[in-house]
């Protein structure tokens, strides 16, 4: 009986060997595993009829049963191994890339001209030590005029009009809301540059508009002067324009004291790009600073107006149709 069973091993491994060469998918090959090495496979069926043997003839038998089994579990390793490769290999083959053939066409964007300004100007004022600071679009009367030093009856309310809402609030006319906010929140000094989108109820035609953006800068600390002020001005224009003239013209703003334009001499004629002054002793008190240790200074503009001079633009509203025509061009 003993020789019987080692021939029906033998011949087992012989069969599973053949089998798992010829097995051409890792499910077929998992199929066999089952079939000859599994609980109820071949291999365990034989391996039962030990218990009819004779205490001298199982560790013979047992043996040889291990040789079959470490020999049928090599071949389905091996085989596994081959198959795997082989399956790598066709999904490399079939997800290669041809870098001969051209590409799909896809146009790069180009970064809007109102854009290119804001992130001008902020890369040159963080170099210098400012941080950016942004608020909400919808603001209140106190952040956007009184605490501005413009009380409900000044009458410099109406050169800001704006867009009220049925609840009170309005949409903001200068990103100077910005600055008392941030005021309220730190101590001096301080130095920060807020850009963002205002409205005021301007007509619109070829240079104005009823939005538009605006970017202002504020800088407060002990012993800051108008010297200050001019010096800041001055390096950050002739960084925008290049090195041309400017010049300092006595003006008016109820949030600053004493104020001033700001004119560049651009091609020949002066042109006035933005307003600027010290920050009035008012506004510092309704922060909280004591204007007898503080000082500072203030200056925005309009970045249409400076997305126009460079880049010659004839209409304001060119900047808002989004024709990719004129787009393009930058």
């Amino acid at each position: 009986m003993t020789n019987n069973l080692e021939d029906q091993l033998l011949a087992l491994r012989q069969e599973g060997e053949t089998a798992i060469a010829s097995a051409d998918t890792l499910e077929r090959l998992e199929e066999l595993r089952v079939n000859y090495l599994g609980k109820k496979g071949q291999l365990g069926a034989l391996l039962r009829s030990m218990g009819q043997m004779s205490a001298e003839e199982r560790p013979k038998f047992g043996a040889i049963a291990n040789t079959v089994k470490e020999a049928i579990q090599n071949s389905l390793d091996q085989q596994r191994t081959t198959l795997e490769s082989a399956q790598i290999q066709a999904q490399l083959e079939a997800e290669t890339i041809d870098v001969t053939m051209p590409g799909i066409y896809r146009p790069q964007g180009r970064i809007h001209p109102l854009n290119g300004i804001i992130d001008q100007t902020l890369d040159i004022f963080v170099g210098m030590g400012y941080t950016v600071a942004q608020g909400t679009e919808m603001e209140t009367d106190y952040y956007n005029f009184e605490a501005l030093n413009t009380p409900p009856d000044h009458p410099a309310r109406d050169m800001q009009d704006t867009f009220y809402l049925p609840d009170g609030n309005l949409l903001r006319t200068h990103t100077s809301s910005v600055q008392i906010r941030y005021m309220e929140k730190e101590e001096p000094p301080i130095r920060v540059v807020a850009p963002g989108r205002v409205y005021r109820r301007d007509d619109v035609d070829a240079t104005h508009s009823a939005v538009f953006h605006q970017i202002e800068l504020l800088a407060i600390d002990e012993g800051l002067t108008f010297t200050d002020l001019k010096g800041t001005v001055k390096v950050f224009l002739q960084s925008i324009f290049g090195d041309l003239p400017i010049r300092f013209r006595a003006s008016y703003f109820p949030f600053t004291e004493p104020s001033a334009e700001v004119d560049l001499q651009w091609k020949g004629r002066w042109l006035e790009v933005m307003g600027c002054g010290m920050v009035d002793p008012n506004v510092l008190k309704s922060v909280g600073y004591d204007p007898e240790v503080y000082s500072g200074f203030a200056a925005g503009f309009g970045v249409e107006r400076f997305a126009m001079v460079l880049h010659q633009i004839d209409d304001i509203r060119r900047l808002y149709n989004s024709d990719l025509r004129f787009l393009q061009q930058f």
